[in-house]
């Protein structure tokens, strides 16, 4: 691939406000200028963000309507009323469901979850739903990760003599449902200090004010924090501020303690005795967990994270782990047919977006394709296929790029939509999918920025080899978790050679291990993984440049690991 490198060389007064947070803290410059870009500009913020405390989760009262909420889940609890927890088939929905139903079973046992299926009820609170919580005598559903635009449903449940607790963080139109309350910080009325957390997290949120307003200790809490990283994650949020500190606790969690049904997760996907990090959660665990609710019911995934029986919740997700592989295969059936109609298309040079229906798609992996396409050509993608009478299907986008306000420009044609920046979903009557395409296309191509249609990698920082001292690389993992907003930095180095030992690696000699000598004649192990084409440049003897990223390397913990993200010859444009 033909990337552009973006790099912007450091101002002077970033240099000067680096070296003074540098003086300050003890860390290298360098390193304090990427921590500047990330809004940390003193040495007590520098603190707060390298030791994240619990302490410093913001009180939940400050939520718009946490006290209504909390007092009706009392009243329930105290008049013994049954309660439903309801949540979306996606990570975020199902470790939302069983983190707030985990807590409440604890002690209250008048108890039931429900998954809606993604077939046959679609997205968000259904009159199915609604009505399978009448049949069984509900009269309280705590929603999680969806909801907030569940105006019909909720009225409808309303009629039944059902409250609603919403607890979501989608983008809620200027209509509310007439929900008892309302958990979200993008409520337009909202003074929450902090705006991006998962569905999980708000989850997390109303049972941290229960149990204040209960007494009970936030120790209980402390268990729950595995499923609330695992969604965070999963979910593509911004992993700064209070998500920052719930995902730092929390993958110490599911690396020392996790819940009987993630350890069961972590065991099929052969991670068990690893130091698990976001990634990990990003293109192991999370993939799998959503496998279910893609293909069959989330609900599925929400009894193996509910599991107290470890026999039993290695038996379910092996389960969910062969969903997996069905997913897998329908992922890369579905994503060669897109890709060929995409490639047939005349004007795809001129589209600054993707809009493709075919009604017999799977409508469990339209998200994954919609991605896929992303990544492959560099433009916002909705893929659609055929639900009843009706085309449903999910967006992705490109950095930069708000995709829901893409979608938003179009909602006069739609059904349903609702989503973030980055990821939506939408339906619409099968009729409008060809003028959809065309007003979407005409937004983006008048919205989007030219660089955000390339095969481009941004830069951090310009490194030597003799930079990458123990210290730096301690000091860069305490970046960590890494994720939206706090990106893991991409480094480059110029003119390098082969020191003798790089060769092609793996089954199909498709990786390059690199043994590389930079012009201070420090050398450096890397891995470039699928660019076996470059191994003819690197063995010229002539100089070339590398983009990587520092990793742990498996073999020597502690020390640093080139992960090679593009290479190119040394007089080559670089975007400088």
């Amino acid at each position: 691939m033909n990337f552009k490198w973006n790099y912007e060389p450091p101002t002077s007064e970033l240099k000067e406000e680096a070296l003074e947070l540098s003086r300050a803290t003890g860390i290298n410059p360098l390193l304090c200028r990427l921590l500047i870009q990330r809004g940390i500009k003193n040495e007590d913020e520098a603190r707060h963000f390298f030791n994240p405390q619990l302490s410093e989760l913001h009180d939940p009262s400050l939520m718009p309507d946490m006290d209504v909420a909390v007092d009706r889940l009392n009243r329930a609890i105290e008049n013994g009323e049954r309660i439903l927890v309801y949540g979306d088939y996606d990570v975020d929905g199902t470790t939302a469901v069983a983190l707030v139903y985990n807590f409440l079973s604890r002690s209250y046992s008048n108890l039931d979850y429900y998954i809606p299926d993604r077939n046959h009820e679609g997205y968000g609170v259904s009159h199915q739903g609604v009505d399978y919580a009448f049949e069984t005598g509900v009269k309280l559903v705590i929603v999680l990760d969806c909801g907030i635009k569940a105006i019909e449903e909720i009225a409808y449940a309303r009629t039944k003599g059902i409250d609603f607790i919403v607890c979501d963080h989608h983008v809620p139109d200027d209509e509310l449902p007439p929900a008892v309350a309302i958990l979200n910080a993008k409520r337009v009325d909202s003074t929450y200090p902090f705006e991006h957390l998962s569905g999980c997290g708000v989850g997390f949120k109303f049972m941290q004010a229960y149990a204040m307003s209960n007494g009970i200790p936030f120790s209980e809490l402390i268990p729950l924090l595995d499923l609330v990283a695992v969604s965070t994650a999963s979910d593509i949020v911004p992993i700064m501020g209070e998500n920052r500190v719930l995902t730092y606790y929390g993958l110490q969690r599911l690396n020392s303690q996790p819940s009987t049904g993630l350890k069961a997760i972590i065991q099929v996907c052969k991670l068990s005795g690893k130091e698990l990090s976001i990634n990990d959660i990003i293109f192991k665990i999370g993939p799998r967990l959503n496998a279910s609710g893609r293909l069959y019911t989330g609900k599925e995934a929400v009894d193996l994270m509910v599991e107290k029986d470890f026999k039993r919740a290695l038996e379910l997700a092996a389960d969910i782990n062969d969903h997996n592989e069905e997913r897998k295969e329908q992922d890369k059936r579905m994503t060669s047919e897109a890709n060929h109609i995409v490639d047939s298309l005349d004007d795809l040079s001129e589209r600054r977006s993707i809009v493709l229906y075919n009604e017999e798609w799977n409508r469990g992996v339209i998200g994954i394709v919609a991605s896929r396409l992303t990544e492959i050509y560099y433009r916002p993608a909705v893929v659609l296929t055929k639900t009843g009478d009706v085309a449903t299907g999910s967006a992705r986008s490109v950095a930069g790029f708000d995709v829901y306000k893409a979608i938003e420009s179009c909602k006069d044609l739609l059904e349903n939509f609702g989503g973030h920046t980055y990821a939506a979903g939408l339906s619409m009557k099968v009729e409008h999918v060809e003028e959809f395409s065309r007003r979407f296309e005409d937004f983006v191509a008048s919205h989007i920025e030219p660089e955000q249609i390339s095969a481009t990698i941004d830069i951090d920082a310009e490194l030597k080899f003799s930079d990458i001292t123990p210290d730096f690389f301690r000091n860069l993992m305490r970046f960590q978790p890494f994720g939206p907003d706090n990106h893991k930095p991409v480094f480059c180095t110029r003119n390098v050679y082969d020191y003798g030992g790089s060769k092609v690696v793996g089954r199909g000699h498709e990786h390059i291990q690199l043994d590389l000598i930079d012009g201070t004649n420090n050398t450096r192990k890397g891995i470039a993984f699928g660019q076996n084409e470059y191994i003819s440049l690197i063995k010229t003897k002539s100089s070339f440049d590398i983009c990587y990223t520092l990793e742990e390397d498996n073999f020597r913990p502690k020390h640093p690991i080139l992960q090679i993200e593009n290479i190119k010859p040394s007089d080559s444009q670089t975007g400088r």
